[in-house]
């Protein structure tokens, strides 16, 4: 059968990329035309795009980049007609996907959604929506399907992917002595995968290195953006960066400063005592304030259904908060053995690894139904 895929960021790259080798396993003459990164294209995947071009956030960066956007957009439309493919499969980055969805389903080609957007966060109503438009959704926090029950909508909960990323990783013993890194604990500091994430998190992050002179700070900095985005400016901390080697990172850290998204999840299941930052522009901050319905940003939080890991949201975001929330944490007290204790609790809440393989295994099989039937 042929499979259309679109993953629109870093994380999703990863997650399409298990979801490609699960699908080729029931599939042994699958042809997947993917929108996605290097770990998609090896998994077996035809890349068309590369998620670097798609990584656009917040309402004032996706006005100024509208006529990009709608570029990419028609271009998708145009590649997914010429391909006709049995499935459009949809991997989080609700923005973009849904306008596919909508083209998709108008030309009476299958959906599937793995990863679902976040409606439960801001905009609930838009369960509706897609409910409409996609035909089978694939969900991966237990929540969720709860959640779409309350709209009529039976989805699919097949675990967190994120527990097969950590349990095949395998980590380097050799980590600090490849990175001529100290023996001192080590703070990660994880500013996001977006090059206006960076630039807007990582300053503010190195602002707090001069009040923890027995630590050593390192950044995880990803390969697809600009090396000088990591580069200190004048006045700030000149600090060793390490590329693609997140996990490595989080192996050996004892704290974690890390910008809000899929990461606060992976620092949680590694078990690193962390502070979950984030700023965006003053007009996309206000129209979220506005939409939220959840009381955390967080996924670490919202699993847990209340707050485990600090916040520091927008104006919260200083350097004065930084020390006081890392201080705890960066070495052994009491918050910190709670904190970690939490993470375990957290843990159990998703359930079993092996949500890439029930995904991949079940969308073949729905698919298989289809024709069959």
């Amino acid at each position: 059968m042929r499979y259309y895929l679109i993953a629109g960021e870093r994380s999703g790259d990863l997650h399409a990329s298990n979801l490609v080798r699960a699908i080729r396993r029931h599939d042994d003459r699958a042809d997947i035309r993917a929108w996605g990164g290097e770990m998609t294209q090896q998994a077996g995947a035809t890349l068309v795009k590369h998620y670097r071009d798609l990584a656009f956030m917040g309402f004032l960066e996706v006005i100024q980049n509208l006529p990009t956007i709608l570029g990419l957009l028609r271009f998708c439309k145009q590649d997914v007609l010429d391909y006709q493919p049995d499935v459009v499969i949809l991997v989080d980055y609700a923005g973009f996907n849904m306008r596919v969805a909508k083209f998709a389903k108008a030309n009476g080609l299958k959906v599937f959604y793995y990863i679902s957007p976040k409606v439960w966060a801001w905009n609930q109503s838009r369960a509706y929506r897609i409910k409409a438009l996609v035909d089978r959704m694939f969900v991966i926090f237990p929540f969720e399907k709860e959640f779409f029950a309350r709209y009529g909508y039976a989805v699919d909960y097949v675990g967190n992917p994120l527990l097969d990323a950590i349990a095949d990783y395998q980590p380097n013993p050799d980590f600090r002595v490849a990175h001529q890194l100290s023996d001192q604990p080590l703070v990660a500091l994880l500013p996001g995968s977006r090059q206006q994430e960076v630039t807007r998190m990582l300053p503010r992050m190195r602002s707090v290195v001069a009040h923890f002179p027995d630590h050593q700070f390192v950044i995880g900095g990803v390969t697809n953006l600009p090396r000088h985005l990591y580069e200190a400016a004048p006045g700030e901390a000149t600090l060793p960066v390490v590329f693609d080697a997140a996990y490595d990172l989080l192996a050996n850290a004892r704290a974690a400063l890390v910008t809000s998204g899929t990461a606060t999840l992976e620092t949680a299941l590694f078990g690193v005592p962390q502070v979950v930052c984030y700023q965006t522009s003053g007009l996309t901050y206000a129209v979220i304030k506005r939409l939220i319905r959840v009381d955390y940003v967080s996924l670490v939080n919202l699993i847990a259904g209340k707050e485990v890991v600090k916040e520091l949201i927008q104006g919260k975001f200083t350097t004065e908060n930084l020390v006081a929330e890392l201080t705890p944490l960066a070495t052994d007290t009491p918050q910190c053995h709670q904190q970690i204790a939490e993470y375990g609790r957290i843990k159990g809440l998703l359930g079993e690894r092996g949500a890439s393989e029930r995904a991949g295994k079940q969308m073949v099989a729905y698919l298989r139904l289809q024709v069959t039937g």
